[in-house]
Order: structure tokens, then sequence, then C-alpha cells
């Protein structure tokens, strides 16, 4: 594990966060992360503005498949916008702190709301593939946490509460939207487990006892961290494949892409109908 300079990682995100707002007048209230193959929710946006994460003092940059490291500027209906457009993961090497540096600097940037987004194996049977599901909570199946070691009270709480992680309030507008636009949309429990590899029977068997309707990679630490800034959150999967032990057939990464591309118009559909409510 390496060593973390707290008082260093804390000047990092603020470098950063003065870095971008000289190209960014107006504060973002939206945060919006984009999972793999969800790139299209990026459409959505009107008058981007992209700004590459190797620009970006200190800012790590994204190697996932699917994943193209910027975060785009604009508006989504009358909210401005900053989008990230490649998340990190812990399988890429990167530690929890690392993961949520780009959260941190939304923090300081005056982000008040923040999607997440997805791609996920629906562990629930009764699932369907290319439908999106709106989070309701979620488990931490990864075996290490962003709040890890010094807080700084400014940012959060030592012990923030997680009674509702997912706001309650903007699920449910997200439903409402869906109902609008005609999409179907599942509701469930999502998991973080490390990755990179797909699970196995065994452990698609435990994670669906443990009360999880789809698992994944990712969303968990951004989600805390969000959290123990007061950020709002809400967050939907785009059910990619089927993560059923009984009838698991083998699994590409090309494979989650596809399906998660053709879900993402959903999900972008519903952002904007989301936004128009705010």
């Amino acid at each position: 594990m390496r060593t973390i300079n707290y008082d260093q990682y804390q000047k990092q995100v603020k470098e950063a966060a003065e870095y971008i707002k000289r190209f960014v007048k107006e504060r973002p209230k939206l945060g919006i992360v984009l999972g793999s193959g969800l790139g299209s929710v990026a459409a959505a946006l009107t008058d981007p503005f992209t700004l590459p994460y190797k620009e970006i003092p200190h800012f790590p940059v994204s190697t996932a498949p699917g994943h193209k490291g910027e975060l785009v500027f604009g508006r989504i209906g009358a909210l401005q916008t900053l989008l990230m457009s490649g998340r990190l993961h812990a399988y890429e090497g990167f530690s929890m702190r690392e993961i949520v540096f780009p959260i941190r600097v939304m923090q300081l940037l005056g982000t008040e709301m923040l999607f997440v987004t997805n791609a996920s194996g629906g562990l629930n049977p009764d699932f369907e593939l290319g439908v999106p599901m709106l989070i309701t909570d979620h488990i931490n199946f990864m075996g290490n946490n962003p709040l890890v070691g010094q807080n700084y009270d400014t940012w959060g709480p030592r012990f923030p509460d997680m009674s509702e992680v997912y706001d309650l309030e903007l699920r449910k507008k997200a439903v409402e939207a869906a109902r609008e636009l005609g999409i179907k949309l599942q509701e469930g429990v999502y998991v973080a487990v490390t990755g990179p590899n797909f699970e196995t029977p065994a452990e698609l068997r435990m994670l669906r006892r443990l009360g999880a309707d789809a698992v994944g990679m990712s969303t968990v630490p951004e989600v805390i961290c969000a959290v123990h800034a007061g950020i709002r959150v809400l967050g939907v999967s785009a059910i990619t494949d089927r993560a059923v032990a009984e009838d698991l057939e083998p699994l590409t990464a090309e494979q989650v892409l596809e399906i998660a591309e053709k879900t993402g118009h959903k999900i972008a559909s519903i952002f904007l109908k989301i936004t128009e409510r705010l």
C-alpha cells in the first residue's frame, strides 16, 4: 500500500480546482461520472468545453477501456454541469484517495449534486439486459474505503451518516422521468468489488445472498466521498450481462461495452428529463 501524505493530498486537490477555475467561470452545480461505454450521456451537454485529465495538475488519468479521460463542461437543461468522461478504478492500481480525487475537486468547485453511472452485471435473475437500474442502496465489498486516514472537518464529518446514500427526492424524479419517457427502469442494490476479473459462480451466489441486485467494479468510492462532502447523489446502472450463477456464460469486456452504449441513450434521456425538474 502506498504511503499517503494527507496534507499534500489536500493541497493538490486545491491546486487542481484552482486550475479548472481559470477555464470555467460558472460553478458546476451538477457533476456526472460516466461508466464504461456510457459516453453517449455527454451528448446531452450543450456548449461543451473539454479539458483532458492529463492537463490538470495532479489529476489521475484513467486507463480503462471506454473511458476517454477528460472533463467536459456545459449545460444540461438549466444546470451548469461538469462531466467526467472516464472514471478511475481500483483495478487500475489507483488508491481510494486517487479514485475520489475528482469528487474532491468537484466539492471545491461548488458541485451540489452528483449523478453516477456504471456498467454492471445483473445478479437479480428477473433483471433484463439493456434496461437501466436505479440504485437504491449499495454494498461496499471492495475491502477499502476512501475516508480511511486523516479527516478534514472542512471537507466533511469524521463519521458520515449513510442512512440515505442515494437521494430519495432525486430517485423519485428519476422514476417519474422514466415513466414519462416510456423507459423501463429497474431498481435495486449495487455491490462493488475490486475486479478486474469477472466473478466466479460461487462469488455471484454469495453476492446475491448478501442482498445485491447488480455487481460492478466502481461507483461506491465516489459515492461515499460525495456523501461525506454533503453532495446529493443519484446512481443509475446499465445492466449489461446476466451475472446469475446458475446460467452463467463466458463474458468479455467488448460485450459489456456494446450493451452499455445502447443503454446509455436511455440513461441520458432520463438525466435530461430530471434536470428539467430541478
